[in-house]
């Protein structure tokens, strides 16, 4: 009797940890380790952090329009260098929020250098994790000001439901919508709008 009360709680107590293993409105990415290195499941596809910025952008789908438009800017060896490097990255429905037109304006070749100065605005010489630049935040009176890879200022804050907030130049915001994905040159937030900066004085 003893084995079959014994039997019935684990079969329980499984039954919760599955649950809660399922739960799908969790912030947290889920996060295991193979013989590759720690592995984060992002938008339903594997970011191992053996991989470069570039090798892990290109493992989803949701990520197709950054990974392209970092090949047409010839940035491909700047995210596969050493680094390290932090990079926000956009979501292809972070791009379709671009006015019309702008984007496929920026892939014309004699705006070669327009796209590169965007996409490296998204990027940040050295490894910040959320943990950092929330403490800048806090340690600077509720912001703090990064100088991105382009030469251009980007600012952080925190709104009332605890995000991490970046605005751009121009005063737009992006929340930093998942965090902390390791990579082997860097990490990668994963941001739900396009920064842009300001255009470059001549």
């Amino acid at each position: 009797m003893k084995k079959w009360v014994v039997f019935i709680l684990l079969l329980l107590s499984g039954s919760v940890l599955l649950a809660q293993s399922n739960t799908t409105d969790s912030p947290v990415i889920d996060s295991v380790k193979s013989k590759w290195g720690k592995v984060k499941i992002v938008d339903g596809a594997e970011m191992t952090s053996s991989n470069d910025i570039v090798e892990n952008i290109a493992q989803s789908k949701e990520y197709t329009t950054l990974a392209s438009v970092i090949e047409d800017a010839g940035l491909t060896e700047t995210f596969k260098s050493k680094g390290p490097i932090t990079v926000f990255a956009p979501t292809n429905q972070a791009f379709d929020k671009l006015p019309a037109g702008q984007l496929d304006t920026l892939l014309k070749p004699n705006h070669k250098l327009d796209l590169s100065y965007l996409i490296t605005y998204h990027a940040i010489a050295g490894r910040l994790t959320a943990r950092d630049i929330a403490r800048k935040i806090n340690a600077n009176n509720g912001q703090a000001v990064f100088t991105t890879i382009a030469g251009s200022k980007l600012t952080a804050k925190i709104d009332e439901n605890r995000n991490i907030v970046l605005v751009d130049e121009n005063g737009n915001e992006s929340i930093v919508s998942k965090f902390d994905i390791p990579q082997s040159n860097g990490i990668l937030h994963i941001v739900t709008a396009v920064l842009e900066p300001k255009p470059k004085a001549i």
